[in-house]
């Protein structure tokens, strides 16, 4: 069961081997993660990214329809997952060099269940961390949105009613609270009475 506030992180395993997906099931900790979706092909699993959206996506290479970076480059560039790619042994330090740019961590075969799990908690760490500046950033925006809008009224409000901008503050603050509206919804309208 997830703490109070813990994000669940939602996962897609793509991979053509049912023993690899058991040992996924295994490091997933329960609350922490959304039960997993599972795929066989990278087709597959594209469909299902066009559909859905997980927070990781975890590639075992080879695939049965390709070898599985292109599928683990679509899903960190355009669907902006957190990447793991489980690799054999003769072509990770290859694998490496092309995938640590793109933010795609790789992993050789054969992989411990401990360096698995060490592997996706990261993952699910840098995911909660992108997702907390995202919220940051939408955060600012708005903030950003509500002191334009609340600058807009203002000046509206010194030209048409010849108020000082002081005045002109205290009124959208006052009109918000006694209205039990926000600054920002109160200066729409008076945007659009003034206007």
């Amino acid at each position: 069961m997830p703490k109070m506030g813990e994000k669940q992180y939602s996962i897609l395993v793509v991979s053509g081997s049912e023993k690899f997906d058991a040992q996924v099931r295994k490091v997933l900790s329960r609350g922490r993660f959304l039960p997993p979706g599972f795929h066989r092909n990278a087709a597959s699993a594209r469909r299902c990214l066009l559909e859905h959206e997980y927070d990781l996506v975890v590639v075992n290479c080879p695939l049965p329809d390709e070898f599985g970076h292109e599928l683990a480059a679509d899903a960190a560039r355009k669907w902006g997952a957190s990447v793991l790619m489980v690799v054999p042994a003769e072509v990770y330090d290859n694998v490496l060099e092309h995938v640590t740019d793109m933010g795609i961590l790789a992993l050789a075969k054969p992989a411990s269940q401990e360096r698995l799990g060490h592997a996706v908690r990261y993952l699910a760490a840098v995911r909660g961390r992108i997702h907390e500046l995202q919220q940051q950033v939408r955060r600012a925006a708005e903030k950003m949105d509500e002191l334009r809008l609340v600058s807009k009224a203002k000046i509206l409000l010194v030209e048409k009613r010849h108020l000082t901008e002081d005045e002109a503050h205290s009124l959208i603050g006052r009109e918000a609270m006694d209205h039990g509206l926000t600054r920002k919804r109160v200066a729409q309208q008076m945007i659009e009475d003034l206007e």
